[in-house]
């Protein structure tokens, strides 16, 4: 049988193999340095989900935290493009990988970084997705972090049953758009948190209304208050309600993420009224030193190494 490509690109970069016992110490040893982990999922693709943990982990290293942004979409990892991240990652002393660092407060981890070639497809089944991201924990040097942000592909499968398993502690923020269809699938994505027993932090309506680009003001693209009302019914807080500005899919693009607008951005505000509600409800401040926090808008300066 011939070896998958995407498979032996992972391998020729991996530290070489550990027993498994030594593996499980060194994860836990690793999640022991980490406050907050956050799963961001969907019940379908095409939500904006990336685009959600993208700026997510922006948020929150602006505003001082060391964050983690791990891309676990196997098969479709579009965090580095967003970012404007390339090339393969260096190993440390201990031959731990090191992740690529976007800024000084935020570091980024994803497959497409341990590939010959980045539009190369990963052809793998479930005990490769859990090894690898098993893996992504235990032989990548994170060091101390206050919030982890991972990065799932769409649905309930093998990817978010893995963090559920591996990463301890790990609470979910799931995205949807306003559409019932998509909220049909959100439902599924609730019910899959509860039987494996993550809890959850919320839910996000994206793209809940058009910015229109010539006048500002917001079209409706779908019908309108269905997050809310799903929120409801499943009795699962409403984090924010973000708006679909068309400059955030540009910008993803260029791999140059829509840090500032001169005019305030509707979806800037709505994303930093998302930042706001997660710090609230987590309270990493009060874990910290106050001095070592700085209430700056989402932002910082692309130092890709």
């Amino acid at each position: 049988m011939r070896t998958c490509q995407s498979r032996q690109d992972a391998q020729d970069v991996a530290k070489p193999y550990q027993p498994e016992g030594e593996n499980e110490s060194r994860l836990e040893e690793q999640l022991r340095h980490i406050r907050h982990k956050l799963l961001v999922m969907s019940g379908k693709g095409g939500v904006g989900k990336t685009s959600v943990a993208v700026y997510l982990a922006l948020g929150l290293a602006g505003r001082g935290y060391q964050v983690g942004l791990l891309d676990v979409d196997l098969h479709g990892p579009d965090v580095p493009r967003m970012l404007g991240i390339s090339g393969r990652f260096e190993m440390d002393a201990e031959g731990y990988l090191i992740p690529h660092r976007y800024n000084e407060r935020l570091q980024v981890v994803s497959i497409e970084c341990l590939l010959h070639d980045r539009d190369a497809a990963v052809i793998w089944r479930g005990p490769l997705k859990h090894k690898y991201i098993q893996q992504s924990m235990s032989q990548v040097n994170w060091g101390e972090l206050d919030f982890l942000v991972i990065d799932s592909p769409p649905g309930t499968g093998d990817e978010p049953l893995s963090v559920a398993h591996t990463i301890s502690g790990v609470q979910a923020v799931i995205v949807t758009t306003p559409q019932e269809i998509s909220l049909a699938d959100v439902r599924k994505t609730i019910d899959f948190c509860r039987k494996v027993g993550m809890p959850i932090l919320g839910l996000v309506e994206n793209m809940s209304g058009l910015i229109c680009p010539h006048c500002g003001k917001e079209i409706r693209l779908f019908s309108q208050g269905g997050g809310q009302k799903t929120a409801a019914l499943m009795k699962v807080p409403l984090l924010a309600s973000l708006p679909f500005d068309l400059r955030v899919v540009e910008s993803g693009d260029a791999g140059k993420p829509l840090l500032a607008a001169a005019d305030k951005s509707p979806f800037l505000k709505a994303f930093t009224g998302l930042v706001d509600e997660v710090e609230q409800r987590l309270k990493p401040h009060q874990e910290r030193p106050a001095e070592d926090l700085c209430k700056s808008v989402i932002g910082g300066s692309h130092e890709c190494v």
